[in-house]
């Protein structure tokens, strides 16, 4: 299932937050073009696995190295992404996105005790389970387990599953103290707030004319601001980050083959199907007519 957002960059999650609220995915990196999914945020909490390739998940501005084996908690609201490093296919990367409802309503004194202080806890952005650490090894079986119940639902599994989320909170709970913590200073949760905007401001408008003034007004920061806040989060200038996420609808689209390549292009927000071509043959190695080529 492919990572759709809104314009605030929020990841929809099509799970009933009601009945049960935890979604399974896996084999999203196939999807997404150069195995690379985009920054973006959700409210609820995220747990992901690197099954055979290397993974850089970056967490805020902090790039997260997973090995096989290795897993990583995602806590609420953190902005986040992900890029396959190395193997020669997509890595399955089975993940679970979970509102901490489904242990305990939120008016509960079981979340208000229990699940609250890891869920506002800004020093505790991500923890990193590694395969080799020992005293992972209990956590990291219930992470699979989980997966498993989740893609094959057995008889009664959602209780199963409730339980391995109750236990994975519990262990973290017990190790609070001893997880590396990362204390974000003022300057750089408003810039990541200004990055926030104006990253949404570019995923509402991409389709139109957007110059580098119209992204910096969206955080109502200077230009040269606006450059320094993406070179710190995507290593890329506004404008380029603009053109990247507007190959990335290209590509999508493509897939489709539901359209002409001019009618991609002009949806995309290239005003010329020669320029357009030129781009995603530079940043995907092939022309976009290869028809042969879509999904890689």
């Amino acid at each position: 299932m492919p990572i759709i957002l809104d314009h605030q960059l929020r990841e929809y999650i099509p799970h009933n937050a009601i009945e049960f609220p935890i979604t399974y995915f896996h084999d999203e990196l196939v999807t997404l073009p150069e195995w690379s999914g985009p920054l973006h945020w959700h409210p609820d909490f995220e747990i992901a696995t690197a099954v055979s390739g290397v993974l850089d998940y970056q967490v805020g501005q902090e790039h997260i190295i997973l090995e096989a084996g290795d897993s990583i908690f995602v806590n609420g609201n953190m902005l986040h992404g992900i890029k396959q490093l190395s193997g020669n296919v997509p890595d399955p990367m089975p993940n679970i996105v979970f509102s901490g409802a489904l242990i305990a309503s939120e008016t509960s004194a079981i979340y208000q005790k229990y699940l609250q202080p890891i869920a506002q806890c800004d020093s505790l952005p991500f923890i990193v389970f590694r395969s080799e650490n020992v005293f992972h090894y209990d956590v990291n079986r219930l992470i699979k387990d989980t997966y498993r119940l989740l893609d094959e639902q057995p008889q009664r599994y959602e209780m199963a599953v409730q339980r391995n989320i109750s236990l994975i909170f519990e262990y973290i709970l017990r190790n609070f103290d001893k997880f590396p913590r990362s204390e974000a200073t003022r300057t750089q949760i408003q810039n990541q707030i200004r990055f926030q905007k104006m990253l949404a401001y570019i995923h509402g408008h991409y389709t139109e004319a957007v110059t580098l003034e119209d992204i910096a007004k969206a955080a109502d920061i200077s230009r040269s601001e606006a450059g320094r806040c993406f070179n710190t989060y995507m290593g890329c200038s506004p404008v380029d980050a603009l053109i990247q996420y507007r190959l990335q609808a290209a590509h999508r689209l493509l897939s489709e083959r539901t359209q002409t390549l001019q009618q991609i292009s002009y949806a995309c927000g290239f005003n010329s199907v020669n320029y357009f071509s030129r781009l995603f043959k530079k940043k995907y190695g092939y022309a976009p007519s290869k028809r042969e080529n879509l999904g890689k």
